[in-house]
């Protein structure tokens, strides 16, 4: 069956479509302008690819007919800093630099969308992206002064997940920042990091809940109350709805690495790409594999055929390892523009394009 992926890409959005190990690029959209996010919204078919425009700030791009035409929206922004009070002398600028996180809301929900950003706001739509309203009550948290970038000057808000039973709960994950969490659509919200250590904090301050990295969140659809996190310093699992979280002992060759999958139906398999870390970032000695895990995250496999074995400086980012509907198919894709596919659930690689610009994102159409 021919399946659909949209790739954000540095110079612009790709369309890709094909099955098995046949897949052709049959679009572009955007040539030339960096896009960060995308989004096929499932519930009602509407493309979405968030830019980011420099100095022209940061745009959003709508297409009702899967790319044929696109409209710009109104994109998500700070209100002014206030000249007043606590957050008149907050460092951290109120201007979106970034749009890293695009999230359909609940099913029950038609049009409701949610935005990760960077610095790290969170921000929701109610009208299918037209216009934007910041959560203020995470926003002015007493705890958010505490949050610092990692590889970027400012926090950033990359992973912003909908519980499928219940639309007010709502999970989201910072570098650096932790994990927050609310069951009352945003009005309040909780730190629930426990269990996680940043090995790049002095050991007095390691455990501290507010400044650890995720580097990228999941959840299980099936089985909300299971989540994934690929962390900076390891791969963490929760069981009980991110209250808690246990560290996996990660497979070889590294447990530094930025993406994670899992599969909606099975709260036991779940994929990751490791890396070299801290400066590197690019493949363990230059060999491309992908880890996946069958059990929880008791035991690993791991899978390199048809991936590059030898000289590849690919870095596989937060949003660029993405499980389709059919829950076989995998596509990954790099920093240096290496795209690849799988259709047997990772464990042998179809090379799609070695030659596209950077790659931000993937999101596959329902």
């Amino acid at each position: 069956m021919m399946q659909t992926l949209l790739v954000a890409s540095r110079k612009g959005l790709f369309v890709v479509r094909g099955q098995g190990t046949q897949w052709a690029v049959v679009a572009h959209h955007f040539a030339g302008d960096p896009v960060t996010q995308v989004l096929a919204d499932p519930r009602d078919g509407h493309w979405y690819a968030a830019l980011r425009m420099g100095h022209f700030g940061v745009k959003l791009r709508k297409s009702t007919d899967q790319g044929a035409t696109w409209a710009d929206i109104t994109a998500p922004a700070f209100p002014p800093k206030p000249k007043e009070g606590p957050l008149a002398t907050d460092p951290t600028p109120w201007n979106v630099d970034l749009v890293w996180a695009l999230t359909p809301g609940s099913a029950t929900q038609p049009g409701t969308l949610w935005a990760g950003c960077m610095p790290a706001g969170l921000f929701k739509s109610e009208d299918g992206g037209h216009s934007w309203a910041l959560n203020t009550a995470l926003w002015e948290h007493p705890l958010r002064p505490g949050w610092f970038g990692g590889g970027n000057d400012y926090p950033g808000m990359h992973s912003v997940l909908v519980d499928p039973r219940n639309a007010q709960h709502i999970s989201v994950a910072i570098s650096c920042g932790g994990v927050w969490q609310t069951h009352d659509g945003g009005d309040h919200w909780a730190l629930t990091a426990a269990g996680m250590t940043a090995d790049y904090l002095p050991a007095d301050s390691a455990e501290d809940q507010n400044t650890q990295d995720p580097h990228r969140m999941v959840q299980c659809t099936a089985q909300p109350d299971v989540l994934w996190v690929q962390h900076h310093c390891g791969i963490y699992r929760s069981t009980d709805g991110g209250q808690h979280w246990a560290r996996i002992a990660a497979p070889a060759p590294s447990e530094f690495g930025f993406a994670v999958a899992c599969d909606p139906h099975d709260p036991q398999r779940a994929w990751f790409v490791p890396a070299k870390a801290d400066t590197h970032r690019y493949a363990v000695d230059g060999k491309m594999v992908v880890n996946r895990t069958d059990d929880g995250g008791k035991t690993f496999k791991t899978f390199g055929a048809g991936l590059p074995q030898s000289h590849a400086y690919h870095l596989v980012y937060r949003h660029s390892l993405e499980l389709a509907p059919d829950r076989n198919t995998l596509a990954m894709s790099s920093t240096t523009g290496g795209l690849w596919v799988s259709a047997d659930a990772g464990e042998h690689w179809h090379g799609v394009s070695q030659d596209l610009p950077p790659i931000a994102a993937l999101g596959w159409v329902a």
